[in-house]
């Protein structure tokens, strides 16, 4: 794990997250802007006091923090059989909090019907409910609540919340009556609608509400969206459509949140482990970003299709210790190559080695001028090191290290006062996306440069015959297993931001291969005689056109690997 002699700022111990429950209460409802007879989903919202606490004047789903209360008295409860007694407290709590915000009751009477709009007038919301309901012989309906996500607020939140959000259909003949104290303006609103008012500033809404409202406008009925959360629970009882614990970063000057699917999730993870907001999340190539004290990234100005935003250079080093440049990058310019400057700016020129993970146009050309630059400057002639490119290397990718890389090669920066202050990379032999690829784990930190190997955004390519698929895959074992055994915690990409959760992104990465594989299969079934584009057309349909010349060279891939070569 990464030691936090490394980390760029003082952590704090976040706020602890409160339970809490949120009710979405949904209809159908006719669509104005459809044909005749039309429906569309409508969402139950209303606006919080601008005196709260929380949340002040904000667009809200119904529901609150969890009470004592809620987690006694279950057996009272109409309840699915596999609900847990969390899932039921959490249920309890979302109704309790919906009728006392909201007046809205999700009760029904032996006979199965609902709650009448009388009866739940006739409720004193300051009061307990259970008894008043089984007064008028209802029975909490826990059983129509579907679990839909689990919001934990982002760590920095000064007041937070773990919330499930809970669906269910709005009872029958009731309407909802807002107390008008913590709660106003109940609003039926269609989800796509409430997203363009708060996009045209008539609605406050938070970041969790805001997704939910853009996840919800995919469903076209009530029962569309009911029946994906119930074939869920079948599956997995307990499961929800998604969980998060958005992190936030600045861009443009600006908090933004992300969730764990987005790119910058992770590297968030790394910079930021406590949450705090000092990130900036953005791509540049004018300076260095910090990832750790003893890691830069220095993204070279080489942005495009297959580069996505630049080839990131690695600074693993600090002033005590010297500097071990990872992947230089691309052919340097004639003169005053302003990325090689900026590698030579960061560093203070105290380059003790230079390190190509491959020989692609876009890492290796820059190791040797970057070495004459440190020489011009009166250091000492740092080595380069690395695997020389194979014969079956493209014309544009030939490189020669000074020195060639061992697997399970030892790079060490040693500090001159302090062992733990060193920093030792491993080397560790990938090839698939080229014959001379090599990864490197950062050991005492639990880092992965993966150079080309696994990229964050998309996936690489495999361009025989440098590149094999056979191979290819025995490496992102290898991966797997060393990133399990060094309990390594981030991967660090040549392109794209830090990513987090090692093993999870490799097995993603192995399924995404084996499934493009099986469609590489079947176009190879249903056009025996076709040529590879004519396979591209069929296994690639799912890719914009303009990439398959690209995806071509992974398409060959997988042919010789289906055909055993």
């Amino acid at each position: 794990m990464t030691r936090t002699s490394q980390l760029l700022h003082a952590q704090r111990e976040p706020v602890p997250a409160r339970a809490a429950a949120t009710a979405l209460f949904l209809r159908d409802a006719p669509d104005p802007q459809g044909a005749p007879g039309a429906t569309r989903v409508e969402v139950l919202m209303s606006r919080r006091s601008d005196k709260a606490r929380f949340a002040a004047g904000h667009y809200v789903f119904p529901g609150g923090a969890v009470d004592a209360s809620d987690a006694l008295h279950h057996d009272l409860l109409a309840r699915r059989t596999a609900q847990t007694a969390e899932e039921l407290t959490y249920a309890q709590a979302a109704i309790r909090e919906s009728m006392e915000e909201m007046g809205v009751l999700l009760a029904r009477h032996a006979d199965g019907s609902w709650a009448t709009q009388a009866e739940v007038a006739g409720i004193d919301r300051s009061q307990p409910l259970l008894p008043q309901c089984g007064a008028l012989g209802l029975t909490l309906a826990a059983d129509m609540l579907w679990p839909l996500a689990r919001w934990t607020a982002a760590q920095e939140i000064p007041i937070r919340f773990d919330v499930p959000f809970l669906v269910a259909r709005m009872p029958d003949g009731q309407q909802p009556v807002t107390d008008d104290t913590e709660q106003f303006e109940a609003l039926w609103v269609h989800p796509a609608q409430a997203l363009q008012r708060a996009a045209d500033g008539q609605m406050t809404v938070m970041f969790p509400t805001r997704v939910t409202l853009e996840r919800l406008a995919a469903y076209a009925t009530v029962q569309d969206l009911l029946d994906v959360l119930q074939s869920l629970q079948q599956v997995q009882p307990g499961q929800w459509l998604w969980q998060s614990m958005p992190r936030g970063a600045m861009v443009d000057g600006e908090v933004r949140r992300f969730m764990e699917h987005e790119t910058a999730y992770g590297e968030l993870a790394l910079v930021c482990p406590d949450g705090q907001l000092h990130h900036t999340v953005g791509w540049q190539s004018a300076q260095p970003v910090p990832l750790l004290k003893n890691v830069q990234r220095l993204t070279a100005d080489n942005g495009g299709t297959m580069t996505g935003p630049g080839t990131n250079t690695y600074l693993v080093g600090d002033t005590e210790t010297g500097y071990i440049v990872l992947d230089p990058g691309p052919k340097p310019q004639p003169q005053d190559d302003p990325h090689l400057l900026r590698i030579l700016a960061a560093t203070g020129g105290d380059i003790r080695a230079i390190v190509c993970t491959h020989s692609h146009a876009d890492h290796s050309p820059g190791a040797a001028p970057l070495q004459a630059l440190v020489a011009q400057a009166g250091r000492s002639k740092p080595v380069i090191w690395g695997l020389p490119s194979a014969c079956t290397a493209r014309a544009g990718s030939q490189f020669t290290p000074n020195q060639e890389l061992q697997d399970g090669q030892l790079l060490q920066l040693t500090h001159p006062s302090d062992p733990a202050r060193s920093h030792s990379l491993r080397v560790l032999h990938t090839p698939g996306h080229a014959a001379n690829h090599v990864c490197l784990v950062l050991e005492e930190d639990g880092l992965l440069f993966s150079g080309d190997h696994i990229l964050n955004g998309n996936t690489t390519v495999v361009d025989p015959p440098d590149g094999n698929m056979r191979l290819y895959l025995a490496s992102l074992a290898k991966l797997a297993q060393a990133c399990e055994q060094g309990q390594i915690a981030f991967i660090l990409p040549a392109h794209g931001y830090a990513l987090a959760q090692p093993l999870q992104v490799i097995a993603k990465l192995h399924a995404h291969r084996m499934a493009r594989e099986d469609k590489v299969r079947q176009a190879m079934a249903q056009a025996p005689d076709g040529t590879p584009e004519d396979w591209v057309a069929i296994a690639y349909a799912d890719t914009p056109e303009r990439l398959w010349p690209v995806a071509k060279r992974s398409l060959l891939a997988h042919v010789e690997h289906i055909r055993g070569m």
